[in-house]
């Protein structure tokens, strides 16, 4: 547990307590994007901005879009981790840390559901509906913050933005909608209620074949056959899978600044994105 772990803890009890609610026993469920925090006794997980607020500015605006959505999809009776009944979800800032909160949920993360695709589908059924404002270049902020934090070779910057700026180039307009915006099994907690949606942090508008590429490249099951058994009508996949690998190599290039053991998976990461520049739309 590093320092900022540490301050990430005593922000979401703080803020809790601010609150009412007391976490005489809390627990760190995951800290790597974002510190997850269970707030035992209390039946509620804090999300405090850890890695995420290194990158993005508006971090706080992420969290209440998550906020947002999550009371959103909620109320409609779609199956999402929702807000606690014991404190206000947020965001909040405590102690120059941006902290909301969840229900917390039982799960089983080694399981990974069969019908993936088929939930994806149902939720983006649900989504179109988010009335909402929402970003319409979501994933190319988080590229432009790794961008500007740059650690690594000059020359790897200069292949990194040369995709990136083939790919904006060519940045679908058509055929957007809300969208889940981080949509791989880890997002999907299989809980005694049935699967629950997660983590809508990165939701934004854009085309369905973005989630599918969040599918496809994950690693817990086949994402590729996984996508190819979504339901609904959808385009070419290469445009975002691109897309997706550039976005992924970014994230990393920032998580392995705070953590040196993500270097291998940057650089794999990295040697996948930086191909020669697109051309065309795919």
């Amino acid at each position: 547990m590093d320092e900022l772990t540490r301050r990430g803890v005593r922000a979401a009890v703080a803020a809790a307590g601010s609150l009412g609610l007391r976490a005489t026993d809390p627990v760190v469920l995951r800290d790597v994007s974002n510190l997850l925090v269970h707030l035992r006794p209390a039946p509620v997980v804090a999300r405090v901005a850890t890695s995420t607020a290194l990158a993005r500015v508006d971090v706080v605006e992420h969290f209440r879009r998550a906020v947002d959505v999550t009371t959103y999809l909620a109320d409609r009776g779609v199956p999402v981790v929702g807000p606690p009944a014991d404190v206000p979800a947020g965001p909040f800032t405590q102690d120059g840390m941006v902290v909301s909160f969840a229900t917390w949920v039982p799960h089983d993360p080694t399981r990974v559901p069969t019908d993936f695709a088929v939930r994806l589908a149902e939720l983006h059924t649900e989504l179109r509906s988010y009335p909402g404002p929402l970003p319409t270049r979501g994933p190319l902020a988080d590229i432009d913050a790794a961008r500007a934090g740059w650690t690594r070779s000059p020359a790897e910057l200069a292949s990194f933005t040369a995709v990136r700026d083939a790919l904006v180039a060519h940045w679908p307009a058509d055929d957007v909608q809300p969208l889940h915006g981080d949509a791989h099994p880890g997002n999907l907690l299989m809980t005694a209620r049935g699967p629950l949606w997660n983590d809508f942090e990165d939701t934004w508008r854009g085309p369905v074949t973005w989630d599918l590429a969040c599918l496809a490249l994950t690693g817990r099951l086949d994402g590729m056959h996984a996508a190819s058994t979504y339901l609904h009508p959808r385009g070419d996949l290469a445009f975002p899978l691109r897309l997706r690998r550039l976005h992924a190599a970014g994230w990393l290039t920032v998580l392995e600044r705070r953590f040196p053991e993500y270097r291998d998976a940057a650089d794999d990461q990295l040697e996948a994105a930086l191909v020669p520049p697109v051309d065309r739309r795919h």
